[in-house]
């Protein structure tokens, strides 16, 4: 069918516009309907030029406007305007945020700790809320946050220096691995957020759940396990019982999610314990998971060609280890799919080597083709710990 307008349409399948030949094709016919048939018109033409130019012109115009138009949807729009997009439903992008731990502090009753300081095995500093006061029990679990921006490990029992040394708290200690900082959050992490946030006055209590503890700051990963039966299911969660995995975020914020959430009478399973009041004041104590962390290593054997460089083998790493850190909670992880990141696959670069092999370890013990997350577990690789042998 002849073009009969450059400009884009709108339809019942979504917005379209007419490619950049045909608008050439179109400005050509126009341009003969002037100044007849025998004009000549080619692209070593000096009118062939200036009607591809406006063709040009036109078609970056047609595709900015398809921008526009599908930036109004946050399953199409794509950086400031997702981010824009989203807050109409009270959710902003996550900004990179600082890695988290859950410590909990022994010492005597009613001793406050302001601006307190903890520090891990690896001389990195984790700070206290502003003010902690020790409870009747002789302990209290509060939120550690790091220093620094970043992903800073710390397995479990690391976090056991007291930085700032105060009268009546005895020691610290996390029970639990600290969950890494994220970087910048992606498009794709925004909408999905987005739509889980928008599940927050579902029917099912269990997407209004997962969709409160999404919507809290700092929150990048978290999966919710029921157990409907009154046996305990594979996973070891008791009977009747929900288990809520959860990576970042502050861990009293995620228990009052959970407190206004959950089915009453539904018990609760998990590796972090946190005491707050319900809605009479009464003090409950809210249990989820703090994912475990496994930490894999890769070793890449490859053929370098002639512009390898020492850049090229960073950025494999990089590459590599955001993968891993994209992972969801009790993921599949599959060697052949890490072939592509590690392939840098549409870059130039990706053509200066080829990959001989690779070695995938989890926690030090090689894994065959697939290995698969615990159901409260998350993959972590540093670049660090990723090696490449040049052959």
């Amino acid at each position: 069918m002849a073009l009969t307008s450059t400009a884009p349409a709108i339809d019942d399948y979504g917005i379209s516009a007419p490619t950049f030949a045909e608008i050439l094709e179109f400005l050509k016919d126009q341009y003969r309907g002037i100044y007849g048939n025998d004009v000549y018109l080619e692209n070593d033409s000096q009118d062939g030029q200036f009607l591809g130019l406006l063709a040009r012109c036109i078609s970056d115009s047609n595709a900015a406007a398809i921008e526009v138009y599908n930036s109004f949807s946050p399953a199409n729009a794509v950086g400031e305007s997702l981010s824009r997009n989203v807050r109409i439903n009270g959710i902003s992008r996550a900004i990179a945020t600082k890695s988290t731990a859950t410590v909990k502090l022994i010492g005597q009753a009613g001793t406050q700790i302001n601006n307190g300081k903890a520090a891990d095995v690896y001389g990195n500093q984790w700070l206290l809320p502003a003010a902690v006061t020790i409870g009747q029990s002789g302990q209290v679990t509060v939120t550690a946050t790091a220093a620094v921006l970043g992903s800073i490990i710390a397995p479990a029992n690391t976090i056991n220096k007291i930085q700032t040394p105060t009268r009546g708290w005895q020691s610290v200690n996390n029970d639990t691995a600290a969950t890494p900082g994220a970087p910048l959050e992606t498009d794709a992490a925004l909408r999905q957020r987005q739509a889980l946030s928008v599940a927050i006055p579902s029917r099912s209590l269990m997407d209004g759940l997962i969709g409160a503890i999404y919507s809290l700051s700092g929150v990048t990963r978290c999966k919710a396990y029921e157990n409907a039966t009154k046996n305990p299911d594979a996973n070891g969660i008791p009977g009747y019982s929900i288990a809520i995995v959860v990576s970042g975020g502050d861990s009293t914020l995620i228990a009052q999610a959970i407190a206004a959430k959950k089915t009453q009478g539904c018990g609760l399973h998990g590796n972090t314990t946190v005491a707050i009041n319900d809605a009479q004041g009464y003090p409950v104590n809210i249990k989820f998971w703090r994912p475990v962390q496994v930490d894999f290593t890769v070793q890449i054997n490859l053929r370098a060609k002639v512009n390898y460089n020492f850049d090229t083998g960073e950025r494999i790493k990089n590459a590599l280890a955001d993968y891993f850190s994209q992972l969801d909670i009790g993921d599949l992880i599959s060697t052949n799919k890490l072939y592509v990141p590690a392939g840098l696959y549409g870059d130039l670069d990706s053509r200066s080597y080829e990959i001989i092999s690779m070695t995938v370890k989890a926690n030090g013990v090689a894994i065959g083709a697939e290995y698969t997350l615990g159901f409260n577990e998350i993959a972590t690789c540093l670049p660090e710990n990723i090696s490449i042998s040049v052959g």
